[in-house]
């Protein structure tokens, strides 16, 4: 089975261009054969805002364009699609003291299953000092069911969650979907992931951003980890890719997981 991580550095603030760009990279990973993609963190919009009102208007809910856009390539060619965005959730029996109803922002990422319908809306648990400025935190960590075991979806942060690692050592997952804006800090990232992720066997699908937002640099280097934590395939620091690495099977028998690291 053929894995996939998109690394995409969304036009800021542009959420339609962010979506036709990511649809053409989506659909260039499925036509290539891959059955599970992973999008970055926040994918539609940019990552830093300095407020929920500034980040309103550039906010959807779950079933929003964002949805209608990647579940038509998911269906075409029964993928499933993993997404970053902002999410708007709309609170159907509150309303605000001028009548108009509540809503809720939230760092989300979309799971979208290969039938195209959506089989969870994860919401980050773990927020960054940048999310918690206009992001209010998920409280659920859900597990897909899939043909080849079983999907976790996480949001960058959430590694560095002592209770995600439980989880994930917990519920045993076989792939993990790991939608991200790691902001470069000199070291090599893999190396931390992998510590990090030390007693989980799985596959680990990690699609990143690069380049600038405002004053933060985004570290790129998308990767693929195979069970055991080996690098099997990982994109250049800077520049839209798109990674594809066929998986064979899935578990630590399979011969992708014997194959070496890349350098």
């Amino acid at each position: 089975m053929k894995l996939a991580a998109i690394q995409f550095r969304p036009p800021k603030g542009q959420p339609d261009r962010a979506r036709d760009a990511l649809a053409e990279r989506v659909t260039d990973a499925c036509q290539r054969g891959a059955k599970v993609v992973v999008c970055p963190e926040m994918a539609t919009t940019g990552y830093v805002w300095a407020s929920p009102a500034e980040i309103g208007p550039l906010t959807e809910e779950a079933h929003g364009p964002t949805y209608q856009r990647l579940s038509a390539i998911a269906r075409d060619h029964g993928s499933w699609v993993i997404c970053g965005f902002a999410e708007r959730f709309v609170h159907p029996q509150q309303t605000g003291a001028r009548g108009g109803r509540v809503a809720s922002l939230f760092n989300s990422a979309l799971v979208i299953l290969p039938d195209g319908q959506l089989a969870t809306c994860y919401r980050k648990v773990l927020l960054y000092d940048a999310d918690k400025r206009w992001a209010n935190p998920g409280h659920r960590r859900p597990v897909c069911p899939a043909d080849f075991g079983r999907l976790a979806p996480g949001i960058c942060m959430d590694i560095n969650d002592p209770r995600y690692i439980t989880h994930l050592r917990e519920t045993r997952p076989d792939v993990v979907a790991f939608c991200t804006n790691w902001i470069s800090e000199g070291l090599p990232v893999h190396g931390y992931w992998q510590e990090r992720l030390a007693g989980w066997k799985g596959w680990f699908i990690a699609g990143n951003s690069w380049g600038e937002d405002g004053d933060v640099c985004f570290s790129g280097e998308s990767a693929i980890l195979a069970p055991g934590g080996q690098v099997v395939a990982q994109a250049p620091a800077r520049g839209d890719t798109v990674l594809v690495y066929d998986a064979v099977g899935l578990g630590m028998d399979s011969a992708a997981a014997q194959q070496p690291p890349v350098p």
